[in-house]
């Protein structure tokens, strides 16, 4: 399957060894950011060290393991999407903009995220950790 990611599924998988990162690291899924999650993940890196008890150095190795099924996207490759994805988000949370115009721009298989707020939009296919976990 190839989903784009939200940044709660990562900070999830950053937190604790769970079903969130046995997900990101199965073989049978590809997974794709734009780079803008890494914005994103340093705001909330001093959340996660605390919430996890990692050290700094442990967190980016955490980071980087679970990023290996990742492809990061750069903002130019779906820049054509965003006004539409904009459209679609303003409303309902704009800050996730990037990872819809991500969706919109390839052949894929939906966002995997846990908030709620992604499934009032109807452009794209959303999927929670619970409904992946089947896949598996």
């Amino acid at each position: 399957m190839r989903l784009v990611v939200d940044t709660n599924i990562l900070l999830s998988a950053l937190i604790k060894k769970s079903a969130t990162r046995k997900i990101l690291l199965h073989p049978g899924f590809e997974f794709y950011a734009p780079e803008h999650i890494f914005y994103e993940i340093e705001n909330h890196k001093n959340e996660v060290i605390k919430k996890s008890g990692l050290s700094e150095e442990e967190f980016y190795i955490v980071l980087d393991s679970v990023l290996t099924n990742a492809i990061i996207t750069p903002e130019n490759e779906f820049a054509k999407y965003i006004p539409r994805a904009w459209d679609i988000m303003k409303n309902i949370d704009p800050d996730d903009f990037p990872f819809l115009a991500l969706a919109l721009s390839f052949e894929n298989d939906g966002i995997w995220t846990n908030d709620k707020h992604f499934f009032r939009q109807k452009e794209v296919k959303v999927w929670r950790t619970k409904d992946l976990l089947k896949k598996i």
